[in-house]
């Protein structure tokens, strides 16, 4: 059904509601609409069709193997594989199933003893999952990206597969486009409360169409996550961290092939066609304003460009050519994703908290919400190390690669 299929009907109840129609709320709708054996009556209520200040939309789309947790890994492992293979998944749609994947790899730089022991650590559990990252101590790392300084790298570790970037807006329309032929209903709209009682969720409110009962009610609104489950007196430790993107010209440095670079002096660069991305993390990092996304300008020329500069001397002549702020949906606790069904509420699951890996993980994210839904326990992923319980006793299970 169509948003106005849906409100013409008369309809006052679904089955399912899905708070958010970014990559989140769309993999969800997705999965659950193919993975049932019967026809479920799935709602996305989305605010901003258009998207203009989603984390989806705003994301420099990339996805990596290299976490320090295992679940983590499996997650990128089969998120890599779907993008990869996503006509198979989705079937052919007619846009095209094209996702401009780019596998030239992650690097992430060490520059302390600690470091590079973490990079061991992670590295050998990342090989036993399949993922082929290697390590790279000074030389090797010198001969395989001869433009980079090296001299203070206690080791570096590279994936030379499955690492890379894409199309996001792609993949998001691409669920979309899916999930619609399967029968979802996409509405334009903002839910302005939420009620339930005795552990059940019963309506949500919405600003132009009323209240709308639901069966079950999908929380999957990135940086608004907290607010939602304000409406039934709950708490969730995420909260919107501003970042700043700058696309850069840099005519002396022609390295299309390098990878997404993570180093450890505090930015990240990578190739955008013929110009460059980077990022830093704000010396200030604090929850942001949700509706401040003017670009953090000075970040460059006070923090990523001396970095960068010192890093790869080919970066002596740099030019910004623009830039943009987006925002993570940031797991205060741990930084890794609340996934599953919440204690309190019978009816009531979650997908939040991502802290900037949301794009990467919602192909396995939305299969996992829907098993757990339609079959009540996960079969493809076990995401119970995600669980919402963790949160609620402030158990924390840190992702030690945040980038």
């Amino acid at each position: 059904m169509e948003q106005d299929q849906l409100t013409e009907s008369g309809e006052t109840g679904v089955d399912v509601v899905i708070a958010g129609g970014g990559i989140m709320g769309c993999s969800a709708a997705f999965w659950l609409s193919r993975l049932s054996d019967r026809r479920l009556r799935i709602c996305v209520v989305e605010q901003d069709p258009s998207h203009k200040q989603s984390s989806t939309a705003l994301s420099v789309a990339s996805i990596r193997q290299q976490f320090s947790k295992s679940i983590n890994v499996k997650i990128s492992r089969f998120g890599i594989e779907f993008i990869r293979n996503i006509q198979n998944q989705i079937g052919k749609l007619p846009g095209g199933n094209d996702l401009a994947l780019r596998e030239n790899g992650y690097l992430l730089l060490a520059g302390t003893n600690a470091g590079a022991q973490r990079l061991r650590q992670a590295h050998a559990m990342q090989q036993s999952l399949g993922a082929q990252t290697m390590l790279l101590e000074q030389n090797a790392l010198k001969d395989r990206f001869p433009w980079l300084q090296v001299q203070d790298i206690a080791l570096a570790s590279f994936g030379q597969k499955d690492e890379g970037w894409f199309d996001n807006m792609g993949l998001l329309q691409m669920f979309r486009q899916a999930a619609r032929q399967n029968g979802v209903a996409f509405l334009h709209d903002e839910i302005i409360g939420v009620r339930g009682s005795k552990g059940q969720v019963h309506d949500v409110k919405l600003a132009q169409n009323g209240a709308l009962s639901v069966g079950t009610l999908i929380n999957a609104t990135g940086t608004n996550a907290r607010t939602m489950l304000q409406y039934l007196g709950e708490e969730i430790p995420v909260e919107p961290r501003k970042r700043t993107v700058f696309q850069i010209d840099a005519p002396n440095a022609h390295f299309p092939d390098a990878p997404l670079m993570v180093c450890h002096t505090g930015f990240y660069l990578r190739p955008e066609g013929r110009h460059w991305l980077c990022a830093t993390v704000p010396e200030d990092d604090c929850a942001a304003d949700p509706h401040d996304f003017e670009p953090a300008l000075h970040e460059f020329e006070d923090r990523i460009w001396p970095r960068l500069y010192a890093r790869a001397p080919a970066f002596d002549a740099v030019k910004v050519l623009s830039a943009w702020a987006g925002h993570y949906a940031y797991n205060t606790l741990d930084q890794n994703a609340i996934v599953g069904r919440h204690p309190n509420w019978q009816n009531l699951y979650l997908m939040n908290g991502f802290s900037g890996h949301g794009l990467q993980q919602a192909p396995a994210v939305g299969r996992g919400i829907a098993e757990l839904i339609l079959f009540n326990r996960f079969v493809t992923l076990d995401l119970a190390d995600l669980s919402v319980d963790r949160i609620l006793e402030g158990r924390a299970f840190k992702e030690g690669h945040i980038i």
